[in-house]
């Protein structure tokens, strides 16, 4: 339909020509057994709904519009609803509901219900699905190849599905023509030429508005006389965008009710306004003061990223606007009048008061201080989200001092994030200033006052640890750990998380801040999202559960890009880095440890540059490249400048004995491992006992390795860390191997291939796997053997190595030959397979095993 003509079928409908026609070309090729998806997106009230009636009722094939059900979102209540438009009986949808959640997925059960019967199948407000139904449909349009034409409409606010290929509309306002159009159409009462014309034009071609506004005036018949101010009213503008604001959560209600106040126009104060002249509807607004009054009404400032994030607000920190005047104009319409009266004084410049004796009274000292405090705390929040380090830690310092006096607890807020960033920046001396110490092993100072006793058991305990003094930390992080780790505040149990985390219990670190992730996911805390995500990632990874923590890792990933916090980012790439080094994934490694480092290097992240060095380091060792990975660990256990992280010497250690042990580095590797037992002594770390062990084993003599391995054994089994375990195992296996005790190394070297297998640690059972085959023990294969399967144990763990890249030396020194040897072995290789080169080789090797990596490590 064209703007000048009207719908005869759906009064109301136009300028979606082209609309209807993508859809129509899309049923077309339906028929013709080839299936499409088309987004559809728009804003509120542009028409997505009659816009899929329209095509419905328009459409040649069999087609139906399923609307997003109602209620909490139900599990797969989407798929059922759609489902259900489809089966002649309820039990057949029930049977075709099952089909769905098996092997088959959606496109089993249509083509079950609906065998080769092309389908135009329109979802209506695909962000409102529940999460179920939405993953089930991603699935089903990745591999599309039924004969069915999805059009699948969402909310312009929500990002849209990840469809190849998928062709995106957006519905747009409507031509003048058809504004009046639709005008005529629904409005009931005639309007004066120079009130339609107002109306036509404060509408703006908005068919929503329009059909609202023209609705109120039928029901009103004296309105279209021409009314005084504007002829669109707050209740028509609430009708349009009420599903919208009524779907927001609580704390972007009220973010977006302080925005849209403080875009009105400064109050005569006899000041001068810097936006005198702009529109209201685009009146920019600074973040710094909006965040300064959300603080003070206690208003989440993580709401703002959200909302910034979904489109609804536009614009920098120091210039954000309402892009949609309509929605701008409908948030303030449904502030109380009263209630908008308070805020705006809030927003207005502070009166200059003073006392009876003529001083400036105590209010308006402290006004201006906290107003102050509580910019400069917004802006060492957006530092330590994305920006140095050290720079947030000062500014939030100063934030603190300035809100001492006026906002105690935003003070203490203040002091808790200087904290963390001097934490990610790996300054001891600094983290204890943040928590009010003079410095490591300081006194107290008076500038920073208790508020609670838990707060002054966390300063306590975390002064106390990081001066090395543990025995004082355990009871005041413990009552933190305790009292904390219980509420639904998430700053209150990330709090109780680093607690846990330093007194070395994984597992309750773990279940903290779970919980923190359900009350932030709750809340939609969206800023707040990416640094529980990363909190917990970390617990994972020090519990052994990489893939979990892979899995936060990555949707913390992708809330960080989307808030803009790089320093974020930066470190769940540091966490991926570290769980692709135990599957093996040599490019996921280095694609995320560089990720990492490009960030961190840049602004000071000096524990995620740990995390990055330290997964490269446990790919190169497990890849045979001993001399590479104890090079690049040994800075990281060390003291100094050039040192790794504070918190995290000591967790590389056993990496590093075990590198220089290959390497020949037995006498750094000795040093290390007697600081480590220092460590292990203080009890912090339950791994820390059986991995000493295992160190201390790499470095004994013949006569007391065996028993060193043992003792490591009977460590681990109290300590739930399968992965560290099923290393000493190989270790040991190994040990037992190259001392020809083939028989007693199958146990150790079989449980080991086991247990790596079981955490999905692709190369770690890659060894194990070789050094079993290499005793002679019964192995399962991975997968057709390939060309590798023509070579012997042992020629196929030195090809093995020479497609991961390791030197005849290094090859050498892993297996415990001599140079000559190895070359002697790899020329057999070469004549077998028919290959020429170390490069044809690896190449061969990777096709073999048809997942782009050697057969064996």
């Amino acid at each position: 339909m064209s703007g000048a003509s009207r719908a005869a079928a759906v009064p109301g409908l136009y300028d979606r020509a082209s609309e209807l026609a993508a859809v129509a070309e899309l049923s077309a090729r339906a028929a013709e057994g080839t299936g499409a998806v088309l987004l559809l997106t728009g804003a509120p009230g542009t028409g997505r709904t009659a816009l899929l009636d329209q095509a419905v009722r328009d459409s040649r094939i069999r087609a139906h519009r399923v609307a997003a059900p109602g209620g909490n979102r139900v599990p797969w209540s989407g798929v059922r609803a759609l489902l259900s438009a489809l089966a002649p009986t309820p039990s057949a949808a029930r049977r075709a509901l099952r089909a769905a959640r098996g092997p088959g997925g959606v496109p089993g059960a249509l083509a079950a219900l609906c065998p080769g019967e092309p389908l135009l199948l329109c979802l209506d407000d695909h962000h409102l699905w529940d999460a179920h139904s939405r993953a089930a449909l991603d699935a089903a349009w990745r591999g599309n190849t039924g004969p069915w034409a999805w059009v699948v409409s969402f909310a312009a606010h929500h990002r849209p599905p990840e469809v190849a290929g998928a062709r995106l509309l957006s519905l747009g306002r409507l031509s003048r023509e058809g504004a009046r159009c639709l005008l005529d159409d629904l409005c009931r009462v005639p309007l004066t030429a120079s009130f339609r014309t107002r109306l036509l034009d404060e509408a703006a071609g908005h068919p929503g508005v329009l059909a609202a506004t023209a609705v109120r005036l039928s029901s009103e018949p004296k309105a279209g006389d021409g009314p005084s101010g504007s002829v669109i009213d707050d209740v028509s503008l609430s009708e349009v965008y009420r599903g919208l604001l009524g779907s927001l959560p609580a704390e972007c209600g009220r973010m977006l009710s302080l925005v849209a106040v403080a875009g009105e126009p400064v109050p005569d104060t006899g000041r001068p306004d810097p936006a005198a002249g702009v529109p209201d509807a685009v009146r920019p607004v600074r973040a710094d003061a909006v965040l300064a009054v959300a603080r003070a009404v206690r208003a989440s400032p993580e709401a703002l990223d959200r909302l910034v994030a979904d489109g609804l607000l536009h614009g920098s920190r120091e210039a954000l606007r309402f892009d949609d005047p309509f929605l701008r104009r409908a948030v303030l319409g449904a502030v109380p009048p009263s209630r908008r009266r308070e805020l705006s004084a809030l927003f207005a410049p502070p009166p200059a008061s003073r006392s009876d004796d003529g001083t400036p009274g105590a209010d308006a000292r402290a006004l201006p201080g906290v107003v102050r405090g509580r910019a400069e705390l917004a802006r060492g929040v957006a530092g330590l989200g994305d920006g140095p380090v050290g720079d947030a830690h000062q500014v939030l310092l100063l934030a603190a001092s300035l809100l001492r006096e006026g906002a105690p607890e935003e003070a203490s807020e203040a002091r808790s994030l200087a904290m963390d960033a001097a934490w990610a920046a790996g300054d001891p001396e600094a983290c204890a200033i943040a928590l009010g110490a003079s410095g490591l092993g300081g006194a107290r100072t008076e500038a920073f006052a208790d508020t609670d006793a838990v707060e002054r058991d966390f300063r306590d305990g975390m002064c106390a640890a990081l001066a090395v003094r543990l025995e004082e930390a355990r009871a005041p992080l413990a009552r933190v750990v305790a009292h904390d780790g219980t509420s639904d505040e998430p700053r209150r149990l990330l709090r109780a998380g680093v607690a846990a985390l330093v007194l070395g219990d994984a597992p309750a670190a773990v279940r903290v801040h779970a919980r923190a992730l359900a009350r932030v996911r709750a809340a939609a805390a969206t800023a707040l999202l990416p640094r529980v995500l990363e909190h917990l990632a970390y617990a994972e990874l020090r519990a052994g559960q990489h893939e979990r923590a892979a899995a936060h890792a990555r949707e913390g990933l992708r809330t960080a890009e989307s808030t803009g916090q790089r320093n974020g980012a930066a470190h769940q790439h540091a966490v991926l880095a570290l769980a692709a080094s135990v599957r093996g994934d040599v490019p996921a490694v280095v694609e995320h440890a560089g990720r990492a480092l490009g960030t961190a290097r840049a602004h000071g992240l000096v524990q995620a540059t740990t995390l990055a060095e330290w997964a490269i380091a446990r790919t190169e060792l497990a890849g045979g490249l001993a001399a590479q990975a104890a090079a690049r660990l040994a800075p990281l256990v060390g003291r100094g400048p050039r040192g790794g992280h504070f918190a995290l010497r000591m967790l590389v250690v056993p990496c590093f004995v075990e590198a220089a042990c290959a390497a020949g580095r037995r006498a750094e590797a000795g040093t290390a491992a007697e600081e480590f037992a220092v460590w292990a002594g203080l009890g912090l770390d339950p791994q820390a006992p059986a991995q000493l062990a295992r160190c201390r084993a790499l470095l004994a003599g013949e006569d007391d390795a065996a028993d060193r391995y043992r003792e490591a054994l009977r460590h681990h089994e109290g300590n739930g860390n399968d992965f560290e375990r099923a290393r000493t195992l190989l270790a040991y296996g190994k040990w037992l191997r190259r001392r020809r005790r083939l028989v007693e190394a199958r146990g150790p070297l079989s449980d080991a291939l086991v247990t790596f297998e079981r955490a999905a640690a692709g190369v770690w059972a890659d060894q194990a796997r070789a050094e079993l085959r290499a005793t002679g023990g019964a192995v399962g294969r991975r997968t057709a053997p390939g060309a590798a399967g023509e070579l012997t144990p042992q020629q196929q763990r030195i090809a093995g190595l020479v497609a991961a890249g390791a030197t005849n030396h290094e090859i050498a020194d892993r297996l415990s030959l001599s140079p000559r040897t190895v070359d002697h072995h790899l020329r057999n290789v070469f004549a077998r397979l028919g290959v020429r080169s170390r490069v044809e080789l690896s190449g061969l090797l990777a096709h073999g095993t048809g997942d782009g990596r050697p057969s064996e490590r």
